[in-house]
């Protein structure tokens, strides 16, 4: 639990009571790679952590086309966001790609918390702000960059991301085919 520990701290300072009421509204489990923790039209009840492993955000468009909406590595949460806030079905699919120790926080809980330490709605507010903010620029990179710049941006922010995410869905998330993206990465390995 150090490490969701330490992301709250990049933010905000806990005493260690208020951690140890934290922690213990979480729920850790670990899943296998391909595992669905939220499918497209369920309601959002959770928001998650990620201690060590890959999640991916997704949906599927009525072509049968997956569009990668976010990566989440150990350190970063992931939630569909509109579900999870408005309580709703939502459009996203939660996947788990590499084997991988998640800690969940319920809606429930987090409300609650946000009423018992309110410094956690000010790290919530603060997380779901740079998030609104990054989803912002990813949308003007897609509207304005070329695929090689895009690909650039993915590599500055996801790094290691590179090496075990399959092809396909780095194509989906900076918006080309994968066809395209062999064919732009072929070329940027020769220059």
């Amino acid at each position: 639990m150090e490490l969701i520990l330490e992301n709250i701290a990049k933010h905000v300072s806990l005493t260690p009571e208020e951690q140890a009421h934290f922690l213990s509204k979480l729920e850790t489990k670990t899943y296998k790679a391909k595992t669905i923790l939220l499918n497209a039209g369920e309601v959002c009840k959770h928001s998650y952590f990620v201690n060590s492993g890959i999640l991916r955000s997704f949906n599927i468009n009525d072509n049968i086309v997956e569009h990668v909406l976010s990566f989440a590595c150990a350190g970063w949460w992931m939630s569909d966001m509109y579900s999870f806030f408005s309580q709703k079905p939502g459009q996203l699919f939660i996947e788990v790609l590499e084997d991988a120790e998640v800690v969940s926080l319920s809606k429930e809980n987090q409300e609650q918390l946000y009423l018992e330490i309110p410094k956690l709605e000010r790290f919530f507010r603060i997380l779901i702000e740079n998030s609104l903010v990054a989803n912002q620029q990813r949308l003007m990179d897609n509207l304005s960059l070329p695929a090689e710049e895009r690909f650039e941006k993915f590599c500055n922010k996801y790094g290691t991301l590179v090496y075990k995410v399959p092809q396909k869905q780095i194509a989906s998330f900076i918006g080309v085919t994968p066809e395209f993206f062999s064919k732009m990465k072929a070329r940027l390995l020769k220059k």
